[in-house]
C-alpha cells in the first residue's frame, strides 16, 4: 500500500483523504485544528461563522459529501429576500431580474436608481456591440467596461464580483473566474441576451412552491462539517498530525522525503493543498517562481450583536455590498440573523461587515477595537443603530484572498503540466489554483485524489 502525505488539513486536504483508495494516509497540519479558514463559534445561542459564511447550492459536491458523511439532514438554506447596493452614498435594492448584476428583465432595470439615464442607455449598448473572440486572457474589468459601460460596471457589477475573489476587477481574469459571461456573450452575440438565455433555461421553479436561498450551511455551522469530514476520514485510517511543521520536500529515487518538525519522512505520494504563500518556499523551480510574485488580499470580518430593540432594520433583505468609488472602509455587510435564522438566538440581531481590498492595509494599521470603530461608523450611515452591541467577534484573514489576475489560469495550467513531468505524484492543488470557493476546493482534491488512485492501482 502506497504511503501518501497530504500537507494541511482545511477543507482540500482532508477531502483528498476522503476521496484517497487503497492507501496509507498522513495529514500533515501546523496548527492545532482542523478546517484552516473555516472557523464557527458558539455561544449562547449563536452560531457565529468567523471565515467562509456558506457555500454555492448549484455546486453540489458539498451536498453530496455533507450526505455522505451523515449531515444531510444538517444542511439549511439560506433567507431569501432583497439584496442591496449601496452607492451614491445609499443603499439601492438590486434590480430584479438581474444575475450577478447582469440585467435580464428590462422593466426592472429601467426602474433602478443605481444607474443614471444616460448609464442605462450605454448599458443597451450591449445588443449591438459585435463580440471579439477571446484569443487571451482579459481582465473582468474590461470585458464589463465594453459590454455594459463603466457606470453600469462601477454600481452594479463591481460590487458584486469583486467581493467574491477580494480582487481588483480591472486586474481580475475573465478567463479564470467568470468565463461563462464571454461564453454566453460569444454564442447569443450579447451578454444580455446571453443570461437571458441562462435563465430561460433554468430549472422551472414548483408553482406555488417557497423560494429557496441559493447559499447553503450547517445548523452547527461549518465547523461541523470539518469536525464530521475529519471524524470520517480518520475511521477511514488516515493520521492527522497536528502541529507538523513542513519546511522542505525533496524528491528521492522512489518518491518523497519530507521534513516535519525538523525531522525527515518518506512518501511515495505527496497532496499540497495549503496557500501558495505556503508552498512557494519549498519550490525553487522557474515555472513555480508564479506563486513567490502571486498576490493576496488581506481581509477581516467583524460581527456585532445586539440586542433586537437597538436596531432598526425595516428591509426584508440580507444584507448588501459597497461600490468601489464609496467612501467607505466596510466593502459589505450581511444581515446575518435575517440571512440565517439558526444563527441566531430570538430577540437579538447580528451583523457582519467586511474589511479589506487589494492594495489596502487598513486591516494590518487597526487593532481590533479600530476595525470595530470603522465598521460602525460605515454602518451608521446605512442603518439606525443606537448604543454598543452586546459583543464583538473581529476575524482577520491575512493575505488569505489569492488574485487570479489576468493570465492566471493559463500559467496554473502549465505549472500542472510541469510537475507531471518533473515531480511525479506529487500535486499542488487548493484555492490558489482554480477557484476559492468551498465546493470549487472540494472538487480540486477529488481531481487529486482520482490522479494519485489511479497511480496506486497501475502500480
Amino acid at each position: 500500500m502506497k504511503k501518501v502525505a497530504i500537507i494541511g488539513a482545511g477543507i482540500t486536504g482532508l477531502s483528498a483523504a476522503y476521496y484517497l483508495e487503497n492507501a496509507e494516509i498522513d495529514i500533515l497540519e501546523q496548527s492545532d485544528r482542523p478546517g484552516g479558514k473555516i472557523k464557527t463559534y458558539q455561544r449562547d445561542g449563536y452560531t457565529i461563522e468567523l471565515g467562509p459564511e456558506s457555500y454555492l447550492a448549484r455546486k453540489s459536491i458539498m451536498t453530496e459529501l455533507a450526505t455522505a458523511i451523515g449531515l444531510g439532514d444538517d444542511i439549511v438554506a439560506n433567507q431569501t429576500g432583497q439584496s442591496y447596493i449601496y452607492a451614491k452614498n445609499q443603499l439601492h435594492p438590486m434590480p430584479g431580474g438581474s444575475i450577478m448584476g447582469i440585467p435580464t428583465e428590462i422593466r426592472p432595470f429601467l426602474a433602478t436608481s443605481l444607474l443614471s439615464p444616460l448609464g442605462k442607455a450605454r448599458a443597451g449598448l450591449d445588443y449591438f456591440i459585435k463580440p471579439d473572440k477571446m484569443t487571451t486572457d482579459i481582465s473582468v474589468g474590461a470585458f464589463f467596461r465594453k459590454r455594459l459601460g463603466n457606470e453600469a460596471l462601477e454600481n452594479l457589477i463591481e460590487p458584486l464580483l469583486s467581493g467574491i475573489y477580494g480582487a481588483d476587477i480591472d486586474k481580475l481574469s475573465l478567463k479564470s473566474t467568470f468565463p461563462n459571461f464571454k461564453e454566453q456573450e460569444e454564442t447569443h452575440g450579447s451578454l444580455i441576451k446571453g443570461m437571458r438565455d441562462q435563465k430561460k433555461n433554468a430549472p422551472k421553479k414548483v408553482p406555488g412552491a417557497k423560494p429557496v436561498g441559493q447559499f447553503r450551511q450547517f445548523k452547527n455551522g461549518l465547523q461541523s462539517f470539518i469536525d464530521r469530514l475529519a471524524e470520517t476520514v480518520t475511521d477511514k485510517g488516515a493520521k492527522i498530525r497536528y502541529n507538523s511543521d513542513v519546511t522542505a520536500i525533496q524528491q528521492s529515487e522512489e518518491g518523497y522525503l519530507i521534513t516535519i518538525n525538523g525531522q525527515e519522512e518518506y512518501y511515495d505520494k505527496v497532496i499540497v493543498t495549503v496557500p501558495h504563500t505556503a508552498f512557494s518556499k519549498w519550490f525553487e523551480d522557474a515555472p513555480l517562481r508564479y506563486f513567490k510574485h502571486m498576490e493576496t488580499t488581506s481581509v477581516a470580518t467583524i460581527v456585532m450583536a445586539f440586542d433586537e430593540s437597538q436596531v432598526k432594520n425595516e428591509e426584508n433583505g440580507t444584507g448588501f455590498v459597497i461600490a468601489r468609488n464609496s467612501d467607505t472602509v466596510i466593502t459589505a455587510c450581511t444581515w446575518t440573523s435575517k440571512k440565517w435564522t439558526h444563527s441566531t438566538p430570538e430577540g437579538k440581531v447580528l451583523l457582519r461587515a467586511y474589511v479589506g481590498r487589494p492594495g489596502d492595509t487598513v486591516v494590518k494599521d487597526h487593532d481590533d477595537a479600530g476595525l470595530v470603530k470603522l465598521a460602525r461608523h460605515d454602518l451608521d450611515k446605512m442603518m439606525d443603530i443606537n448604543g454598543e452591541p452586546e459583543f464583538t467577534i473581529v476575524t482577520r484573514l491575512m493575505n488569505s484572498m489569492p488574485l487570479y489576475e489576468v493570465g492566471h489560469i493559463d500559467r496554473i495550467h502549465a505549472i500542472q503540466q510541469y510537475m507531471r513531468e518533473t515531480y511525479p505524484g506529487l500535486i499542488l492543488t487548493g484555492a490558489s489554483f482554480e477557484a476559492v470557493g468551498l465546493p470549487d476546493c472540494i472538487a480540486q482534491a477529488k481531481k487529486a485524489a482520482e490522479e494519485i488512485n489511479k497511480d496506486n492501482y497501475i502500480a
